[in-house]
């Protein structure tokens, strides 16, 4: 028989060992975690680093139309001539029905917990495409058509204009000083002027909402044109996408992308809102905000 000393020795002994393996099995797992860390981040740096340098971005949010009824469609022979002429992605989704959600979750990677349309019953400070790059010492301007004045945050106007708060998502951010929410009609001609990032809203008549898809296409021709002529030289992008389909085709909507670092095609790869939120995040190299941290940016469309 074993004495009691010896057994509750070997008792100790045996304690001993198992905090001993439990330290160096939990030191190697620290070990291991930290190499999964350093290798996510190196792969997330290396697709960063992948994404090219851009002055200026100038985003223009289009109304309730899926892929198939714009891709061509000889009433938006404009439209259809940038697809050709820059990278159109065909698998692209909108979040969500109906319009508001989708404007705050490009905007904000998350819709806030707005479901509708009517005007939120509170304002938000969630980090936001215009605070993150404001962080960053850049800037942020959204030009809304038919907005009465400048850091306008009233109601829809009722007048032909057709100017509608639901599209106007950073006028609920209160870490979004009124300066960046102007009407159409300051988009700077000289457009070295324009803001790092901006987003242009047209009215309901000119969007595709309440006006024909002719109409909206003579509309960006006319008010973008120009704007996409001059990028050719001055290294800057115009995105064009829409908040939402009409629920024919899954929430599948046009979005294209025109600028001298694009490398002109179609692409498949599935993206949505928040892919592209990223992808503006990444290029100025801004925190991330809500979902967008998920996402991944749009890296085959750039010239190598």
């Amino acid at each position: 028989m074993i004495p009691r000393k010896q057994v509750l020795l070997l008792k100790k002994n045996i304690l001993i060992l198992l905090a001993a393996f439990l330290f160096l099995l939990s030191a190697c797992s620290k070990e291991q975690s930290k190499k999964i860390v350093k290798k996510a981040e190196k792969a997330q740096n290396q697709v960063t680093d992948s994404l090219p340098q851009i002055n200026h971005i100038v985003i223009v949010v289009e109304e309730n139309h899926s892929h198939k009824e714009i891709a061509g469609n000889p009433s938006a022979p404009y439209m259809n001539s940038l697809m050709k002429k820059g990278a159109n992605l065909t698998n692209y989704h909108a979040i969500e029905h109906p319009s508001q959600p989708n404007y705050i979750d490009l905007f904000s990677g998350s819709n806030q917990g707005v479901t509708g349309d009517r005007v939120p019953r509170k304002t938000f400070t969630a980090p936001n495409l215009a605070s993150e790059l404001a962080d960053k010492n850049l800037t942020f301007k959204g030009y809304s058509e038919g907005m009465p004045s400048v850091g306008f945050n009233g109601p829809s106007t009722n007048d032909p204009s057709g100017y509608a708060r639901k599209h106007n998502p950073w006028v609920n951010f209160t870490n979004v000083p009124k300066s960046a929410n102007q009407p159409l009609k300051n988009f700077p001609s000289d457009f070295n002027k324009l803001p790092t990032v901006s987003f242009v809203i047209p009215t309901l008549r000119n969007d595709m909402h309440d006006g024909t898809i002719r109409q909206a296409d003579n509309w960006l021709k006319l008010h973008l044109d120009s704007y996409v002529k001059w990028t050719e030289k001055n290294n800057s992008l115009l995105v064009v996408t829409w908040d939402e389909d009409d629920k024919s085709q899954g929430n599948k909507i046009p979005t294209f992308l025109v600028g001298p670092m694009i490398k002109k095609g179609s692409y498949n790869e599935e993206k949505d809102h928040f892919d592209l939120l990223r992808t503006i995040e990444d290029i100025y190299g801004l925190s991330l905000a809500g979902a967008s941290k998920n996402a991944h940016p749009i890296t085959q469309i750039w010239k190598d």
